[in-house]
């Protein structure tokens, strides 16, 4: 059981990030490209967030490790780790849509104990930790449940964009995936994950997505009574091809239909 003290700063860091972030949304501000070979957005608010949430860690928790999308590895001691994405959809962030938000995941030794998906502007939090998963808004706090989804053909399968799939034969898995459900959805960017906690959407499939990206998904997802697994099945590293589902059913039909692929 995580005690309230860590519990409680989980939320100061959220706190922290939204504070920076919130000025920025839906202004002109400067976008930077730091991609290679693709477009991969940076702007003002990814680094004044993770900067905030780091410096307040590193202030009053001096010995956990911290490991960020932008500012990297901090090595600690402590056997607990903060894994930060400040803002995860910055090209939803940057074309004004709502879909991003903060990703503040905490791991003991490894194991992912607590997630924090987090959404400033509409003043959505969720997390999950302990067993139990929720969404906090207005001081309200709504426990989250996956609904069940006995089969494909009933199902929601949704991804952020199809051409995140960097291979062809990944893109038609996919493709065949959506084929059989009963209806596919795009765009979502880590709100999606915190819609399938609520039970909105049956089945998220991405890939080659980093650590930072999947870190604080899998606790709001699981203590929501879904599963996380990567494309063959087995457990989730840190990161790599994900398929997400609220119900076991459907997440077997999606692993028998992806596993030979990833």
């Amino acid at each position: 059981m995580l005690d309230p003290q860590t519990i409680a700063f989980a939320h100061r860091l959220a706190d922290e990030a939204g504070n920076v972030i919130r000025p920025c949304f839906r202004r002109r501000i400067e976008v930077i490209d730091k991609g290679k070979s693709v477009f991969d957005p940076v702007t003002a608010a990814d680094r004044g967030a993770e900067e905030a949430i780091r410096t307040l860690i590193e202030r009053e928790r001096p010995d956990d490790a911290i490991v960020g999308e932008e500012y990297g590895v901090k090595r600690g001691t402590s056997g607990r780790t903060w894994v930060l994405d400040p803002v995860d959809g910055t090209r939803a962030f940057i074309t004004g849509r709502h879909t991003w938000g903060t990703l503040i995941a905490l791991e003991e030794d490894g194991r992912r104990v607590l997630g924090i998906i987090d959404q400033p502007v509409l003043g959505e939090r969720f997390i999950g930790y302990d067993g139990a998963s929720a969404l906090i808004t207005d001081g309200i706090r709504t426990p989250l449940k996956t609904r069940g989804c006995e089969d494909l053909s009933v199902a929601v399968v949704s991804t952020t964009h199809p051409w995140g799939f960097p291979e062809a034969r990944q893109r038609d898995a996919f493709e065949r995936l959506c084929g059989a459900a009963r209806m596919s959805y795009m765009g979502g960017d880590c709100y999606a994950y915190a819609l399938l906690a609520m039970g909105f959407i049956d089945v998220i499939v991405e890939a080659s997505l980093k650590h930072w990206d999947v870190a604080a998904l899998e606790p709001v997802i699981v203590n929501a009574g879904g599963i996380v697994t990567d494309w063959k099945g087995k457990p989730l590293g840190a990161g790599g091809n994900i398929i997400a589902a609220g119900d076991p059913r459907v997440h077997a039909e999606a692993v028998r239909m992806l596993e030979g692929v990833g």
